[in-house]
């Protein structure tokens, strides 16, 4: 069945009132004349859901939200998106981010031409929150083979704002896990990248807004925690080499011993980077040498 737009952006949305507005523009400026915006609002308290009810009362976005207009979290508010989407190519940008001009008409010729690729990516920019520039998310010599191995040891991709994915290829791999409150992107990408071709664009494709509420340190804690479950799933789905599973459970120990001891709960920091050792004793010894 031929979709009835080209493009589909979505953008989850939980108290971003101050932000909402940029997203959502830079969306609608997109080069694409055959595109649909839908906003999901997840349950939001500060005035963001009566802001997005006159835009699209304004037909500027589609509108939805879960019954009661109850919150569950990014992954639901993503899967309702997407079951609403009739775009035949997917974008999902953050609702505190906003994409940059040519985002996806640079990504949709690469799509266009090849119907091997299944998702194109770029690099970000992070902006404060005023939106002067700090860094990019990704160096000038990144390179991709497309090796799940790759993603599921680095998860240098970033979904929202940074790709373009076929909806077919979503399709494929199964809704984003409503289980994960933390850590969904990099499930999705790993299981994307063990299902179909990625190319990398290597163009600024977004802008990512760091701000004091993007991450708590309760975020961080649930990140790489959630990031053990992920790593048990797709040992199961995928043949990756031992050295990559070690190695990543490596990280996530050595990440969950930082947040301890910020926490000042010394015990179980020293504990995680005791294991973060025994699984990358390499690593850990360039880290202790401080050449990491």
């Amino acid at each position: 069945m031929k979709s009835n737009y080209k493009v589909s952006i979505l953008i989850p949305c939980y108290n971003r009132k101050a932000y909402i507005e940029q997203a959502i523009a830079s969306a609608k400026i997109q080069d694409c004349n055959n595109m649909e915006v839908i906003v999901v609002d997840d349950g939001s308290t500060d005035g963001s859901f009566e802001l997005l009810e006159i835009m699209a009362g304004n037909g500027e976005i589609k509108l939805f939200c879960h019954p009661g207009r109850a919150n569950k979290g990014q992954s639901a508010a993503l899967n309702l998106a997407i079951s609403k989407a009739k775009g035949e190519y997917i974008c999902i940008l953050d609702s505190d981010d906003y994409l940059a001009e040519d985002k996806i008409a640079s990504q949709l010729e690469i799509l266009d031409k090849d119907v091997t690729i299944g998702m194109v990516y770029g690099k970000g920019q992070a902006v404060n929150e005023e939106g002067s520039p700090l860094f990019l998310t990704l160096p000038d010599n990144h390179q991709d083979d497309g090796d799940p191995n790759g993603i599921l040891l680095d998860c240098f991709i970033a979904i929202p704002g940074g790709a373009l994915i076929r909806k077919s290829v979503l399709d494929m791999v199964g809704g984003f896990d409503e289980g994960f409150r933390a850590s969904q992107d990099h499930d999705m990408a790993i299981r994307i990248y063990e299902a179909t071709r990625v190319v990398y664009l290597p163009k600024i494709a977004f802008f990512y807004r760091k701000h004091g509420d993007s991450i708590s340190q309760k975020g961080l804690e649930r990140r790489w925690k959630i990031g053990f479950e992920i790593v048990r799933r797709a040992a199961m789905r995928w043949p990756y080499q031992s050295a990559t599973l070690r190695k990543r459970r490596a990280v996530l120990h050595y990440r969950l011993g930082q947040v301890y001891l910020s926490q000042q709960r010394f015990f179980l920091g020293i504990l995680h980077f005791m294991r973060s050792a025994s699984y990358d004793p390499v690593r850990s010894i360039k880290v202790v040498l401080g050449q990491d």
